[in-house]
């Protein structure tokens, strides 16, 4: 009698620790911007300069951890797999953004941070811009997504506008959705009258699942991947002309709205205290260079990135330095800020530690676990520094406030331009990246650079997939 008491004591207290520790789990909502730039929130000093107050990132920011030098690659594709893989985007064969079709994107090799999430109990959702593949096998529902429903990318929307390309007989854009396990289908065209109305939607969809899963007793993590502020910038019918500042402060408004109502819709189902929140953008802005004109069919909107010179596509802190923030009531201190390097990279096992997921061991992973500092159990980022990818060639490497580049663009399209001797740019000092000083500064390329010969090692052991492979796949050393 004894033994059976102790037996179903025991049993019953292993079924309540599992129980407890799937409730400890936080839902997760993730909003990641396209080419959003560092200035553009109030909380980094935009907000009212860009035309409207943006109170709801600024909320975030106030409620949560803010970090300046939150790190990303430097065009949408890349970034994204980085995000999501938790390794550079040189490892998947996603290291630019994808041109000249056929298959690209993410293998199924690849472990992302939806699977890990799936793996620890998660229902989990994708809405939003992928641009990690588009055809069978590639979409959010191959990579640990219960549901997708999003577009490629949104330069596309244009297409139909111009000469040549109805007689191309090329693909027309479209916007698709998709359940696991299920092929994905076209839900409508993604054109130009589209172009403005999908964030709206991409927030709706987002609230339906905040409402259906919270009473679920798993955990959530929503991948809220919006459009804007992707080239072309055209703002709702809702938004349009609200703010009387032009296209721009509109898109803002409404976007700072979108995050609101999805913020609201948390609060509403009870789960807000529960719920990790994580703004954030893959690259920094777009913007033509100085003294171009405009020949788009729709008007060119310049983005800001504060301080940091250059825009997306650069080795420059404006292409790689975005907004972050992140909330956690009663676990993340409120108010809290930080300039240590942190890259995007850092987000899967920061979450895989608070979500209890595994990180893969079986291939080279870049990503470094960021929960201590994210926290406040630590004072500084386990994390002193990130390698300059430019598509596949390294472009040099930023450590701490410092950094080195052996080549540099400043444009988007512009030339590279190549050193025959490292360039040091001390970012406190220059964050325009003006003046080298390599002399007297030589000391600052000894303590770089060791960052970047660990990582070419890890080439050797850990081969690159190369791009375009098709599935399956399997590392040639296995």
């Amino acid at each position: 009698m004894k033994w059976f008491s102790r037996t179903f004591l025991l049993s019953f207290f292993l079924l309540f620790a599992t129980v407890a520790s799937a409730q400890d789990k936080p839902n997760i909502v993730f909003i990641f911007l396209d080419n959003f730039g560092w200035g553009e929130p109030g909380f980094n000093g935009g907000g009212i300069i860009r035309g409207t107050a943006t109170p709801e990132m600024d909320a975030l920011a106030a409620e949560g951890f803010r970090l300046t030098n939150f790190n990303v690659e430097s065009q949408c594709t890349p970034s994204r797999a980085a995000t999501m893989t938790g390794r550079y985007g040189i490892r998947s064969g996603n290291h630019t953004v994808p041109l000249g079709g056929g298959v690209y994107g993410l293998t199924q090799w690849e472990i992302t941070m939806a699977e890990m999430l799936k793996d620890a109990g998660y229902n989990t959702a994708m809405y939003g811009k992928w641009h990690l593949g588009w055809s069978a096998g590639r979409y959010p529902t191959n990579q640990g997504f219960d549901e997708f429903y999003g577009v490629e990318t949104t330069d596309v929307t244009v297409w139909r506008t111009l000469p040549g390309f109805a007689e191309a007989e090329m693909e027309e854009p479209v916007v698709k959705q998709g359940v696991s396990g299920e092929p994905a289908s076209i839900v409508r065209d993604y054109d130009l009258d589209y172009r403005g109305e999908i964030d709206g939607d991409l927030t709706k969809k987002a609230i339906e699942f905040i409402e259906a899963k919270s009473v679920d007793d798993a955990p959530f993590f929503i991948y809220l991947a919006y459009t804007q502020t992707h080239y072309p910038n055209i703002a709702s019918e809702e938004f349009d002309g609200a703010t009387g500042n032009g296209v721009w402060a509109d898109i803002l408004l409404q976007t700072d709205t979108y995050i609101g109502r999805i913020v609201d819709a948390l609060e509403t189902a009870g789960v807000s205290d529960d719920t990790v929140v994580i703004f954030t953008a893959d690259n920094g802005p777009e913007a033509l260079p100085v003294g171009n004109a405009n020949v788009s069919p729709v008007p060119a909107v310049h983005g800001t990135a504060g301080p940091w010179r250059g825009t997306l596509f650069t080795s420059l802190e404006g292409s790689m330095r975005v907004p972050f923030a992140i909330k956690w009531p009663g676990k993340i201190p409120a108010g809290s800020a930080s300039n240590d390097v942190v890259h995007s990279m850092d987000l899967f096992p920061t979450l895989a530690a608070f979500a209890g997921g595994k990180v893969p061991r079986d291939r080279a992973f870049d990503g470094i676990d960021q929960s201590q500092f994210f926290l406040g159990a630590q004072p500084n980022s386990n994390r002193d520094g990130v390698i300059v990818y430019m598509g596949e060639q390294i472009f040099g490497v930023k450590w701490k406030d410092w950094k080195v580049l052996f080549k540099e663009n400043t444009t988007a399209f512009g030339v590279t331009n190549s050193f025959d001797t490292p360039r040091v740019y001390n970012l406190l000092n220059d964050p325009h990246e003006r003046e080298s000083v390599l002399f007297p500064h030589t000391w600052v390329v000894e303590k770089a650079l060791p960052q970047l010969q660990e990582h070419i090692a890890t080439f050797k052991e850990y081969p690159l997939v190369p791009p375009g492979t098709p599935d399956p796949y399997e590392p040639p050393n296995d």
